[in-house]
């Protein structure tokens, strides 16, 4: 189905919004191996997990992919209610379905990292952002909804003489599936960062981990993450349907 996407867009060349992460970094090698020219955007918009910009940087050098890291740390100030950016909040920990993880909403991302890889594009001349949004994204993420996507869709269409479209093409798979995607691919999983806490190793604990953890054992690929000492085991996270139980 996302081979065939690809294909009915005819994608020549594009701007990808790369975050360092699982998914981002399987539609990277995914668009390289379909032999489309592919520029990688990073941002710094003050997130605790800045280890996703090196993990991105690192990537981008092995696969040497022209890559772009910009600064907005300082849109920080605007972000405050979002535990990825306050100091003072602490990132909740459990599985994404649970209430505490709007806390992690950072107000209109997207649509700020859009804009960005829209102007990029215009200014060199590409027809396509594309970006790694899942049919697993979740709710609570306002700016991941399908109807939040065609409109913006609609806008790259409209900001400039020519046309830019939005590219999504694992619109229909789950998370598993881009593990299975990835795994074909030879994706360097270990290099790739989802952890929401930034810590030397993933914690394992946070709703990003869980999610990757489960992802990998539904795909059936061997999860060579290393993740903190105090991270439940898989076996625990099965008897529990990945819940964490609190001591």
């Amino acid at each position: 189905m996302y081979l065939s996407h690809l294909k009915k867009m005819k994608v020549k060349n594009t701007i990808l919004i790369y975050s360092g992460g699982l998914d981002s970094t399987v539609l990277l090698c995914q668009l390289l191996s379909q032999g489309i020219e592919t520029r990688c955007l990073s941002i710094d918009y003050g997130q605790k997990h800045k280890k996703e910009l090196q993990s991105a940087s690192e990537i981008c050098n092995q696969l040497k992919v022209e890559h772009k890291c910009i600064d907005l740390s300082s849109l920080n100030q605007l972000f405050q209610n979002s535990s990825l950016i306050n100091e003072n909040d602490a990132i909740p920990e459990g599985h994404y379905e649970q209430e505490t993880m709007k806390a992690t909403v950072v107000p209109n991302r997207n649509m700020i990292l859009l804009s960005l890889a829209t102007a990029w594009a215009i200014s060199t001349k590409s027809t396509h952002v594309s970006y790694a949004a899942h049919a697993g994204d979740h709710a609570i993420y306002p700016d991941c909804r399908e109807s939040f996507a065609q409109a913006m869709n609609e806008a790259l269409n409209l900001c400039d003489w020519n046309s830019v479209q939005l590219h999504r093409p694992f619109v229909n798979l789950t998370k598993a599936d881009i593990c299975k995607l990835g795994n074909d691919l030879s994706v360097p999983f270990t290099k790739t960062w989802s952890c929401y806490k930034g810590g030397e190793h993933h914690c394992g604990r946070c709703g990003t981990c869980i999610e990757r953890r489960e992802a990998f054992h539904l795909a059936g690929v061997e999860d060579r993450t290393p993740y903190s000492d105090d991270a439940p085991t898989i076996e625990q996270m099965l008897e529990t349907n990945w819940k964490l139980i609190e001591e």
